[in-house]
């Protein structure tokens, strides 16, 4: 994800060409802007060019598709937020779980929380891996007991950690380490773990319905390749830039609408999920008292150096 200042305007300017949807965006709009050129000039000496239409229509066009593109827009932004909400909502559920845990277990029990550490933190690394390429067993810590080894096995990573970590807890109320309230009280919070993760997986498994991006992509391209010929009539040469400018209104819309519909990717807008998950990891050792591994604080280190 972008970090910027948002009250830093020429800030923000200067990092224009960085961004991969600007670039694929200035091509396509080049694109346009070379047809533009080409029937400019050839309605200025070659032949005039007409339509049996006049502006009107067009303006009327225009409004039909800036309402389409308004309400495409709001609905992959409601998507986005939907899915920041739920990783927020994780990082406070594991707090939460830890901030339990570690009134439950005495100070001695070291075990116990490294494994409640642990386990919390990999439940939000495998979410992270499962809603994008894969999960990365490499970034998960080993809680003991070899159940690290057995996890590639299965296909829905996080959901086996959210049954280890109940599978624990009755275990620890099965010594007498814990009573049944306590036990309730955790799965309360248990259960909102994999209530997250049934919820960015509808996000990402119900995309923007193929009909209704095609017919607004279709209706878009057509716009683009028309409107010309109504531009070229009253404005001459000059109607390049009107050309130009429209095309990357309308084009750059839709591309937004396009890459922040799918939050849990890897395109440069999307949601910081590793950046997430490490703010969980952090916060579940440090409630618990539990020192994070060499190889865990080294990759912290790592990810902070590529974010600055």
């Amino acid at each position: 994800m972008i970090i910027y200042e948002a009250k830093d305007w020429w800030g923000a300017l200067k990092h224009f060409h960085t961004s991969f949807s600007i670039r694929v965006l200035l091509r396509r709009v080049g694109f346009v802007s070379l047809y533009g050129i080409l029937l400019t000039l050839f309605d200025q000496h070659v032949i005039d060019v007409h339509l049996p239409f006049d502006g009107t229509l067009f303006s009327l066009l225009g409004i039909t598709l800036s309402l389409l593109l308004v309400f495409r827009t709001n609905t992959a932004y409601d998507r986005f937020w939907e899915g920041r909400r739920q990783w927020g909502s994780l990082v406070n559920y594991s707090r939460n779980l830890a901030v339990l845990m570690d009134s439950l277990l005495p100070d001695e029990a070291t075990t116990n929380r490294i494994y409640f550490a642990r386990m919390l933190s990999n439940f939000a690394l495998a979410l992270k891996g499962h809603l994008r390429t894969g999960v990365d067993f490499a970034e998960l810590e080993d809680p003991g007991d070899g159940e690290l080894e057995t996890l590639p096995q299965y296909t829905h990573v996080p959901s086996r950690i959210a049954a280890l970590l109940l599978r624990r807890m009755q275990e620890l109320r099965q010594d007498r380490l814990i009573n049944d309230t306590d036990l309730i009280s955790f799965r309360l919070y248990h259960q909102n773990l994999l209530d997250i993760t049934g919820a960015c997986e509808r996000i990402k498994k119900t995309p923007i319905p193929f009909s209704y991006s095609f017919f607004i992509k279709l209706f878009i391209t057509l716009y683009v390749l028309l409107i010309p010929f109504v531009l070229v009539q009253t404005y001459g040469y000059f109607a390049i830039v009107a050309i130009t400018l429209a095309a990357y209104a309308l084009i750059g819309i839709e591309m937004i609408g396009d890459e922040i519909e799918e939050p849990f990717g890897l395109d440069c807008n999307d949601l910081p999920l590793n950046q997430i998950a490490q703010t969980i990891r952090r916060n579940m050792h440090e409630i618990l008292g539990v020192p994070p591994s060499v190889t865990v604080a080294l990759k912290q280190e790592t990810d902070y150096i590529k974010v600055n």
